[in-house]
């Protein structure tokens, strides 16, 4: 600051003035660097905090059609609920994890081996409702919800915090999941739903049919299908909006719920994992998880 008031006294000459506005650019300059550099550093920290409280919530019901009371079956002698509700405890990105149910089986059984539990209706149409009536009945306030299926007893806590960090990483998304490669056998197995992203890892589309298909109708095997898996987190501002949402034509034709969120305009990002999917979907499923966990070695 004493130069440049030096500089601005002495302006009798051509080169003083112009050594002067020189100086004058200098500070200026200076002055919004430090100025862009105090901004860089409230942006970071802002940043840092961008959606940082993250509950995981595990959403269970007990009639299903394809498999009743499936979140009770034992998996090794523990039910298969405690086993996800383990693995989603190994996630380092969760503050919290609950149990979202609406039948008290479910309930004690959660409550007995050490889960929070929250009581929703029966009325939830899926999941994703389902985690929504819990998170309004949470006393904390939480920036991010993690829907982890109940019937995925082998699920990598890698995956969790993939897709929690996705969300985090892009403010223009309210939506993130995970999709794994599938196996060509798979391709039009109406169980395992299929995705395709863009360049930039935005999902276009969701079916239970091939996609893409191409004109023989037939599995390319050189082709990189994505097979979707369940699990999914949301923007809580967004879950909050997303019950009032109108059913949409293709969410409702596919049966999936990830079509409302796309179909509403709202971008979903996804990333891409190495891991099988191992879910539940049929009784005849529970051998193969049991296979895998001795295989593996899981107790």
């Amino acid at each position: 600051m004493n130069s440049i008031s030096t500089c601005l006294s002495s302006s009798s000459s051509s080169s003083s003035g112009t050594n002067s506005k020189a100086l004058i650019v200098h500070g200026l300059l200076a002055t919004a660097a430090i100025a862009g550099g105090a901004y860089v550093a409230i942006s970071l920290c802002r940043t840092s905090k961008f959606r940082s409280r993250v509950i995981g919530i595990i959403p269970a019901r007990f009639a299903s059609t394809r498999f009743e009371g499936k979140p009770l079956v034992p998996i090794l002698g523990k039910p298969m609920i405690q086993r996800t509700w383990e693995r989603a405890k190994m996630a380092t990105t969760l503050d919290h994890i609950v149990v979202a149910t609406d039948d008290e089986k479910i309930a004690e059984c959660c409550r007995g081996f050490g889960a929070d539990v929250i009581m929703t209706s029966e009325s939830c149409r899926n999941g994703t409702e389902r985690c929504n009536e819990a998170l309004l009945k949470l006393e904390k306030k939480y920036d991010v919800v993690v829907n982890i299926q109940g019937d995925e007893p082998l699920i990598e806590p890698e995956i969790i915090d993939g897709i929690v960090k996705a969300l985090q990483g892009a403010p223009d998304a309210v939506f993130s999941t995970a999709v794994t490669s599938l196996k060509p056998e798979d391709g039009h197995d109406p169980n395992r739903v299929k995705c395709v992203v863009d360049n930039q890892g935005y999902a276009i589309y969701f079916s239970r049919g091939l996609i893409p298909f191409n004109k023989s109708g037939q599995v390319n095997p050189k082709f990189p299908y994505l097979l979707h898996l369940g699990i999914q987190s949301y923007d809580t501002k967004f879950l909050r909006i997303y019950p009032d949402l109108p059913p949409t034509p293709l969410q409702l034709e596919e049966d999936l719920e990830q079509l409302k969120v796309l179909e509403n305009g709202y971008k979903m990002k996804v990333i891409k994992v190495d891991h099988d999917a191992h879910g539940v979907d049929t009784p005849e499923d529970v051998e193969k998880i049991e296979s895998l966990m001795r295989e593996r070695n899981i107790s």
